[in-house]
């Protein structure tokens, strides 16, 4: 067990830091056998390209129901989950239902739905969550979600960020 000060560098490193290094342009996996290489033989050229796709932001509003359960330990839970969960906006609750609205980053709609749909029971012990049902999802884009604002359908402008009584 280190015995050390919060925040002091581990014992001989004489106050270095790490730094990131960059991995280079054929990191990727690309890699095309021009060199010259002993291991290929005749003029052949191998090309491997990765497909990526880029990650992009979703909005989600998952909404869960259930038996009644004393508000006291609804909005605790809630708080627990906004506190373990950092990017949730805002949740709204009642005794028998909640409503919470979150971003998520995911590389498409199926993900960001998958992870979604993973919140509330994987959340539901750490967090102290009622043993509610989700009854409800809504996966939109950043662009729909700001499309759907601009237009003044969006999420009501009056509940603000937090936890909070419907």
């Amino acid at each position: 067990m280190r015995r050390a000060r919060p925040g002091a560098p581990p014992r001989g490193t004489g106050g270095r830091a790490l730094t990131s290094v960059g991995a280079g342009t054929g990191f990727d996996g690309s890699r095309t056998k021009e060199r010259g290489d002993d291991r290929t033989t005749g003029s052949e050229q191998t090309v491997v390209k990765e497909e990526r796709t880029p990650s992009r932001l979703w909005h989600i509003t998952l909404s869960v129901s259930g038996t009644a359960t004393p508000l006291t330990e609804i909005r605790r839970g809630l708080e627990q989950l906004a506190h373990d969960h950092p990017f949730l906006l805002t949740s709204r609750y009642a005794d028998d239902h909640a409503e919470i609205r979150y971003w998520e980053e995911a590389r498409d709609l199926h993900d960001a739905a998958a992870v979604a749909l993973r919140l509330w029971g994987e959340h539901r012990s750490t967090a102290k969550l009622p043993p509610w049902e989700i009854v409800g999802l809504e996966v939109i884009d950043r662009e729909t979600y700001h499309q759907r604002v601009a237009e003044g359908y969006g999420p009501p402008p009056a509940a603000p960020v937090g936890v909070h009584p419907y």
